[in-house]
């Protein structure tokens, strides 16, 4: 018999007063949705501790067998596993989730019927992988908190080749000019994140310009802070000139940044490529060209065979 290990908390709470994984799965999709449509592993975790309201004294619950680990958060963890496993999120090789058009539909939903939700599409894969057998229960999710092998390569994805031609480039640009504005700020986040860095969405009334705010890794021990914007203009359209790349640098600097990222689907001018290196903060700026490289080396949304194709389907996501 397997002998069930508990610890309480200094207060006396105990692992069976926490809720279960399965009563976070809608939370844990809500949390991505609120967070621009994608996540790394943490920022899920940190939004739903806040989302939830979890008190120190639930976090601070461990098992004698794991006293380095939170049982709140390890069941967030299989949360976030379970959602991916139920289709309503998926997962890069670099650990970033993005919510799927099932996750939309179930963060749509108010809580209660949300959750109840969830809860049927769990019980289902579960019975589903029971009739499957032992060999595809042995496939179980890793409960580290930082494993990135739940991210894995989609589906049908080839190994990459030779990039070969060019015409792949505005074939992509194309698709991504016919996302909405929110859409393709959505799939910016996305992109960004997998990058390693660490955003919140802002948008909407008020932004000041900004569509997202957050950090970028500089070293193991370094982050700066950084602004971001999107701006989803016509690839065949007039360059973006001075006047935008410094009122996006007014703008980063009122929020604290000492980065900036400008991400565009045209090109730039070369006044505003001057702008961007003469006043604090400085803006990287990411035009169309780039952007294709950046969506090419992350091998999301094109296959490489001979040539780098687009599967523009995969787009639909975003609209």
């Amino acid at each position: 018999m397997r002998k069930i290990c508990r610890v309480q908390s200094s207060t006396g709470m105990t692992p069976e007063d926490l809720p279960a994984y399965s009563d976070m799965i809608h939370p844990v999709v809500k949390a991505v949705v609120a967070l621009g449509g994608s996540a790394t592993g943490r920022e899920i975790a940190s939004r739903v501790v806040q989302d939830l309201a979890f008190t120190d004294e639930m976090l601070a619950v461990q098992r004698s067998n794991r006293p380095e680990a939170s049982v709140l958060l390890e069941r967030v963890y299989w949360a976030r596993s379970y959602a991916k496993l139920i289709g309503a999120l998926e997962s890069s090789r670099r650990g970033v989730f993005l919510v799927t058009a099932l996750g939309k539909e179930l963060a749509a939903l108010p809580d209660a019927e949300g959750r109840q939700r969830a809860l049927e599409l769990d019980r289902e894969y579960r019975r589903q992988r029971a009739r499957r057998g032992r060999q595809e229960a042995a496939t179980e999710p890793d409960l580290d908190p930082d494993d990135a092998a739940l991210a894995e390569l989609d589906d049908g994805e080839a190994p990459p080749g030779s990039a070969g031609g060019e015409q792949w480039r505005a074939q992509l640009l194309a698709r991504l000019h016919q996302l909405s504005p929110d859409g393709f700020e959505e799939f910016v986040l996305y992109l960004l994140r997998l990058y390693g860095l660490e955003l919140e969405r802002v948008g909407g009334t008020g932004d000041e310009g900004i569509d997202g705010i957050g950090t970028a890794p500089i070293s193991p021990v370094l982050s700066s802070r950084v602004a971001v914007q999107v701006k989803r203009y016509d690839p065949n359209g007039r360059a973006v000139g001075r006047e935008v790349v410094a009122l996006f640098q007014r703008d980063a600097q009122t929020k604290g940044a000492e980065r900036a990222i400008l991400v565009t689907l045209g090109k730039f001018s070369e006044p505003a490529r001057r702008a961007a290196i003469l006043t604090s903060p400085t803006v990287d700026l990411i035009d169309g060209d780039r952007l294709t490289e950046l969506v090419r080396d992350k091998r999301i949304g094109v296959r490489t065979v001979t040539v780098v194709q687009v599967d523009t389907r995969w787009f639909d996501r975003f609209d």
